[in-house]
């Protein structure tokens, strides 16, 4: 066995992808809260019933974009090097998708990029379907940390929700500023100054919050 997938996943792969496409870009269009389903399906050249099998909300037709991003930190912390800690192979990873411009580090000008996140940004309910997709992220990630780790489960859980928080609340930042009208390049040392803070503060606690005089 190659590991490649069959013929009938393949087909299901781009159906998914084709209703996706549709959808975003009737949504870039005219707003996401003026595109009906029935306009994604029939886009998409689809029925209702099977768009639904695809994509159980409307929302979900926009957060599959971001569907392989949800295991994506427990996926550094299993593949890092031997003898790297799992926070040092975090912080190299979101650093390198600065560099590179990854659209899930928030740092990405592209108008059609810029576009989405705008709407995620102005639509509550995708909003909260976001935060769906960063507690899978957060869970993803403390099974790694438990068994690469040997981090007990609360340590792991915690350590989990602090990490996913950080990096989502970088690519929040960085987003909000793009969206808005700020580039990419004018952005970028700010943003690495940002999670290079940030990647401290997880690293070292909270010493550096000093009790009042």
């Amino acid at each position: 066995m190659d590991g490649k997938p069959g013929l009938r996943e393949r087909k299901k792969q781009r159906t998914r992808a084709a209703i996706s496409e549709a959808a975003i870009a009737l949504f870039l269009e005219r707003g996401f809260h003026q595109v009906s389903v029935a306009e994604v399906a029939e886009a998409a050249e689809v029925s209702k019933r099977t768009l639904f099998a695809y994509f159980p909300t409307k929302e979900d037709l926009v957060v599959h974009r971001l569907a392989d991003h949800e295991t994506e930190a427990a996926r550094v912390v299993r593949d890092r090097p031997a003898r790297t800690a799992p926070l040092t192979a975090l912080r190299e990873h979101f650093l390198r998708g600065l560099r590179e411009r990854d659209p899930i580090t928030g740092l990405n000008d592209r108008p059609h990029i810029r576009a989405l996140h705008r709407m995620i940004l102005d639509a509550p309910s995708l909003v909260a379907r976001m935060e769906r997709f960063k507690a899978g992220a957060e869970q993803a990630l403390a099974e790694a940390l438990r068994e690469t780790a040997a981090v007990p489960e609360p340590t792991a859980r915690l350590a989990a929700v602090q990490i996913v928080a950080v990096q989502w609340a970088l690519a929040q930042d960085n987003a909000e500023r793009l969206a808005y009208g700020e580039s990419a390049s004018e952005r970028y040392a700010g943003a690495v100054e940002d999670a290079e803070h940030a990647f401290a503060l997880l690293e070292n606690g909270l010493r550096s919050l000093a009790p009042r005089e």
